[in-house]
């Protein structure tokens, strides 16, 4: 507890202590969340081919970025309500324990299940993260701590890959979802003992179940359309006719309910901001294309260019290191000199320039030169994912910056859920139809149970065939993707560049804990 003369302290003689001891938990749970979440990327062929589950592998990413996108408004409106802390140590816990669940998953449907309780507390590490940030640190200074928060999840994802390919290729994939026991409670022990955070009164605590659960039942329904369409059930049958009806019907109710709720877990009124509404709707496009490229492009080296799981994790590091240069870079331009429209818009016209070099990949592109098209996309995504994130907080007040961020980032991750679930169900439908056309029967187990190794294996007349048909599965549809990041681009350009806040509303007598 903070004492009377504490409480009188402005908020400049916090100091940087206090600061920096928040920011050891919230580095902690950022490399929990992102090794986590990239260890599984390179280990994913062998997974769904060692539980015969190729054909049903985009639901491994899709069933994560679902329920990490439903919780984000609660998690949000919560932490607005009662403060940022305890939903974050209960995000902590969720993903623990999904961890647990798909480490141990024995078949296709406890992996997807994993993943989806994994989800529910990845969503709540991704928001809370930004907002304490928000909390503590004024928005002229936020680019920079923001960018060494961003640096910390990048690096942790440069050891993901490496740590998912030793994993996959030594002791076994399953270990590397393990390690999160130790690291899940060595991140709720920091979280525990560091994160001193404003805490608000309980009593005005209401949460808008009605509008949380209608907004679930529109955004599975719509991710179902998404996956489904077109591949499983054709667009005119009853399953995607009914399925579209419910979205539809589900997201007017929505509204109709957060106009009346009390404490609406997305308020109508953030979208009568020019800002918010340009910059929600290039971070989705920008998602669509970065969990396009980021959840399958390990699938297609390891099975095209015939590198290892650890290899494959490896071919990563440009783009990870160029996101790195590009989030600080941004942060510390935007500190020193207040101005950060320019940044997103040139960061989404070099996202377009990797998605057409991307588009032309074949089984004989070299490898560097894939390595330097996908460091362009790390560049772009640096420069804008983080500003963008900081001009929707710059817009609202503190009372509203949760909930704005949450929402935000809701849109975010309905672009990544929706953009992975349809360019995975295009390749896996492309891929198998493609296999089946030429010789399903050759393959051991069926072309469900194709992994790397036994890719590897095929006489080299096969394993031609089946490495050029990856290739021309995957590689066209980031093309499809260019007109939707020049869109963006285009949109960003319209944003007000409005002066950034040099103090926070942060209270130290609120630092109850």
């Amino acid at each position: 507890m903070t004492s009377v003369t504490d409480a009188a302290t402005t908020p400049r003689e916090l100091g940087t202590k206090r600061v920096l001891l928040v920011f050891v938990g919230l580095m902690i749970t950022e490399l929990l969340a992102s090794l986590d979440s990239t260890i599984f990327t390179t280990a994913l062929p062998t997974v769904v081919g060692q539980l015969h589950g190729v054909d049903d592998q985009l639901w491994v990413l899709t069933a994560y970025l679902l329920t990490s996108t439903i919780s984000l408004p609660v998690y949000g409106k919560v932490g607005d309500l009662i403060g940022r802390k305890p939903p974050f140590l209960a995000a902590i816990g969720l993903f623990v324990l999904g961890s647990v669940m798909t480490g141990f998953a024995g078949d296709m449907t406890w992996l997807v299940i994993g993943r989806g309780v994994q989800g529910l507390g990845g969503g709540g590490l991704m928001i809370l993260s930004d907002t304490i940030v928000a909390d503590v640190v004024p928005a002229r200074q936020r680019g920079r701590y923001m960018g060494i928060i961003g640096s910390v999840m990048v690096l942790a994802s440069i050891a993901g890959p490496l740590a998912g390919g030793w994993f996959t290729d030594g002791p076994g994939w399953r270990w590397g979802l393990w390690i999160n026991i130790p690291l899940g409670i060595l991140a709720l022990i920091a979280a525990a003992l560091f994160m001193h955070l404003p805490q608000r009164p309980v009593n005005a605590f209401r949460l808008d179940w009605v509008g949380m659960g209608l907004l679930t039942i529109a955004l599975t329904c719509l991710v179902m359309v998404t996956t489904w369409g077109g591949t499983t059930y054709g667009w005119g049958s009853v399953q995607i006719v009914s399925l579209i009806a419910v979205t539809v019907v589900s997201a007017l109710l929505f509204v109709r309910v957060e106009r009346r709720a009390i404490e609406p877990v997305m308020p109508l009124t953030l979208f009568r901001d020019r800002n918010f509404n340009l910059t929600t709707i290039a971070g989705l496009i920008l998602a669509v294309a970065m969990f396009s490229v980021d959840g399958y492009l390990p699938t297609y080296l390891q099975m095209v260019t015939g590198v290892t799981a650890i290899q494959s994790g490896l071919l990563l590091l440009p783009m990870l290191v160029a996101l790195i240069a590009g989030s600080v870079v941004a942060g510390e331009l935007v500190t020193r000199t207040g101005r950060h429209k320019w940044l997103p818009i040139a960061g989404s016209a070099a996202v377009a320039v990797s998605l057409i070099l991307l588009s032309t990949m074949t089984a004989t592109t070299a490898v560097w030169l894939i390595g330097s098209y996908i460091a362009i996309m790390g560049l772009g995504l640096g420069l804008s994912l983080q500003i963008l994130v900081l001009v929707v907080q710059n817009a609202f007040p503190m009372s509203m910056v949760g909930v704005a961020t949450a929402t935000n980032n809701y849109f975010r991750q309905i672009g990544a859920s929706v953009g992975a679930a349809v360019v995975g169900s295009l390749f896996t439908a492309r891929l198998i139809d493609l296999l089946a056309d030429q010789s399903p029967t050759d393959f051991p187990g069926g072309a469900s149970s194709l992994t790397p190794q036994l890719v590897r294996s095929l006489p080299a007349p096969m394993r031609d065939l089946v490495v050029s048909i990856f290739g021309q599965a995957l590689a066209p549809l980031f093309l499809y993707l260019v007109p939707a990041v020049v869109v963006a681009g285009l949109l960003l350009c319209f944003v007000i560049e409005k002066t950034l806040s040099i103090t926070t509303e942060l209270d130290p007598a609120d630092l109850t804990r």
